[in-house]
C-alpha cells in the first residue's frame, strides 16, 4: 500500500474511466493526486469519493489544450500538497472516419486534444519535477501508436504514434534531470472511449475474434501498469513502451 508513498501526482483526464482509476490506485498506494478534467462535475465526485475513503485529491478545471489550465494545474499540485513527482497524460479522444471523411475541424481538434495536450502537459510538469529533484511522466498512448488500422482511425492512429515519439525524445532530453518518461500503449478496454462498438454486437463479436485473449481489457489492468511506471520500481525504465493489449499487436 506505500508504491507511491510521499509522491504527488497530477492526471488528466481524471473524471471518469482510465483516469478516475488511475487517482483511485494511486492514493490507495499513498499518493496525493490532483484529478485534471472538463468534466466537472463527475470530476468533484471522484475527488469526494477519494477524500471520504481518506485519501488526498483534489479537483481542477483542465482542458488539456489551454497553456493557462496546465499551469493552473500544475501550481495547485505544488501548492497543495508542496511538489509534483508523477504526470499522467490521460486525457484524450477517439475519432472514427475514413481521412477523405475527417475534416480540417475534427482533425484539428483530435490533434490538439491528443498531441498538443501531452505537449503542454509535459511542459509545464518538468519545471515543477526539476525543483523537486526527479519525476516520471508517463504518457497514455495506444496499440493505435505502434501498428496502422484497417479501420477508420487514422486521425487517433497519428496522434498516437505522435505521442508514442514525443515520449522518447522526452526520456532522452531530461533523463539528466532525473525525470523518466514513458508510454503505455493499451489493447480494448472498456471504457466509454470504445461505447459505439461495445454496443455493437456485431462488430464487437468480430474485433474479439482478433484478439488472442478473447476480451476487453479493464481500466484497472492499464492503471497497474501505469503505477509501476509512475513508482520508484521502475527507475531505470525510460523511454520505453509498455504494452496491455491481451495479445493484440503479437499477431
Amino acid at each position: 500500500m506505500d508504491r507511491l508513498a510521499g509522491k504527488v501526482a497530477l492526471i488528466s483526464g481524471g473524471a471518469r474511466g482510465q483516469g478516475a482509476a488511475e487517482g483511485r490506485l494511486f492514493v490507495r498506494e499513498g499518493a496525493a493526486v490532483v484529478l485534471g478534467d472538463v468534466l466537472d462535475d463527475e470530476g468533484k465526485k471522484v475527488e469526494a469519493e477519494i477524500r471520504a475513503n481518506g485519501g488526498r485529491a483534489t479537483y481542477v478545471h483542465l482542458d488539456v489544450t489551454r497553456e493557462s489550465d496546465w499551469q493552473a494545474a500544475v501550481a495547485t499540485a505544488v501548492k497543495a500538497y508542496g511538489k509534483l513527482d508523477i504526470l499522467v497524460n490521460n486525457a484524450g479522444v477517439l475519432l472514427r472516419a475514413k481521412i477523405e471523411n475527417t475534416s480540417e475541424a475534427d482533425w484539428d481538434r483530435i490533434m490538439a486534444i491528443n498531441v498538443k495536450g501531452v505537449f503542454l502537459g509535459t511542459k509545464h510538469a518538468i519545471p515543477a519535477m526539476r525543483q523537486a529533484g526527479g519525476g516520471s511522466i508517463v504518457n497514455i498512448s495506444s496499440t493505435a501508436g505502434l501498428v496502422g488500422s484497417p479501420g477508420g482511425t487514422a486521425a487517433y492512429t497519428a496522434t498516437k504514434g505522435a505521442v508514442r515519439l514525443f515520449t522518447k525524445s522526452t526520456a532522452i532530453q531530461h533523463a539528466r534531470d532525473k525525470i523518466r518518461c514513458n508510454s503505455v500503449h493499451p489493447g480494448p478496454i472498456a471504457t466509454d472511449m470504445i461505447k459505439d462498438v461495445l454496443e455493437n454486437a456485431a462488430a464487437w463479436e468480430q474485433r474479439m475474434r482478433r484478439l488472442p485473449m478473447g476480451r476487453p481489457g479493464t481500466v484497472d489492468e492499464v492503471a497497474y501498469g501505469v503505477l509501476y511506471l509512475a513508482s520508484d520500481e521502475a527507475s531505470y525504465v525510460t523511454g520505453s513502451e509498455l504494452v496491455i493489449d491481451g495479445g493484440t499487436t503479437a499477431e
